[in-house]
């Protein structure tokens, strides 16, 4: 199911919803959820895509072939190299491309896509929408329809291929709109991947905290946000005491926090911060900066704000 913060009865300012809270019994894997082969428009059959994946040390992998699911039963075709394989494929026919991540069944890619919102969660997995900035005018899915959309679980805020293409790899100024807005979606690092002359693969991944090494128990661990997104920054440690957060990243030169509209509240050259929540946040989220153009970003930490000082 689709995030769905706990219901506060009233909302008692000061709550917070930490999708960190608790990391126990488990293990962080590394995982991309964008991947083509042959059975599409990619240049490496499913094996090859596989192999490739293993050997740059990932953890799962989700074949996201256009319109074509990629089930279990295929997965058993394969040598999975120690890879935790997921069910799903890229919805895009006819309209914005969207994963459809743990797929039970193929939906077909209706327009309008709130439909195939519906039928997705219905079916089982979940939705991420795919390259938000891609093409001329950095709209392949418009702001307006990522607002109007409802039940998707994340979007891609970071994907690989675009880079070299017309757009933006990055998204993180709709995830802000959309964050700012009270919206509740998780945002996902993929590689996207087509072309092994372009070295399309091991540009950006999801780093999950998952108890139960399963395709199940990777699903589960995504829809509740127990990940960050990285294109080759890890994150050590987020912990979370009263409302101060503490970030640890070993391999950052930066960090940054931010809230609203995409508002930088703190900055330190350092590879580690420790913040509190400003008291009119709805949400603050942070990114690991690394060498080069290399990230990491966690996941949004929910704040039920207190009410802002009357005007003099």
């Amino acid at each position: 199911m689709p995030l769905k913060l706990p219901p506060q009865q009233p909302a008692v300012p000061g709550t917070i919803f930490n999708p960190y809270a608790d990391l126990a019994g488990g293990r962080w894997l590394k995982g991309n959820l964008h991947a083509h082969t042959t059975h599409s428009d990619g240049t490496s059959t499913p094996q090859q895509v596989v192999d490739i994946y293993a050997s740059k040390g990932h953890d799962f992998l989700m074949i996201s072939d256009h319109d074509i699911l990629t089930t279990a039963e295929d997965h058993a075709q394969l040598d999975r190299q120690g890879l935790i394989l997921i069910p799903g494929n890229e919805i895009s026919r006819s309209g914005p491309h969207m994963l459809h991540v743990g797929a039970r069944e193929l939906i077909y890619p209706h327009m309008p896509r709130q439909r195939v919102i519906n039928e997705a969660v219905a079916s089982g997995g979940f939705i991420v929408v795919a390259h938000p900035n891609w093409q001329g005018q950095f709209n392949h899915a418009r702001i307006e329809q990522m607002q109007e959309w409802v039940d998707y679980l994340g979007m891609e805020i970071y994907n690989g291929a675009i880079g070299r293409l017309d757009g933006s790899s990055y998204a993180l100024d709709k995830w802000d709109l959309l964050l700012s807005a009270g919206r509740q979606v998780w945002g996902f690092a993929n590689d996207d991947s087509h072309h092994a002359q372009f070295n399309d693969y091991a540009l950006g991944w999801n780093v999950a905290y998952v108890t139960d090494p399963t395709p199940q128990g990777v699903v589960a661990a995504l829809q509740a946000g127990r990940f960050y997104a990285s294109t080759g920054v890890t994150i050590s440690s987020i912990t979370l005491n009263d409302r101060t957060i503490r970030i640890e990243s070993p391999d950052a030169q930066r960090i940054v926090a931010y809230h609203q509209i995409g508002k930088r509240f703190a900055t330190v050259d350092s590879n580690v911060m420790e913040v509190t929540i400003p008291e009119h946040a709805s949400y603050v989220r942070f990114e690991c900066w690394g060498k080069g153009e290399t990230f990491a970003w966690t996941q949004p930490i929910f704040h039920v704000p207190f009410p802002a000082a009357p005007k003099k």
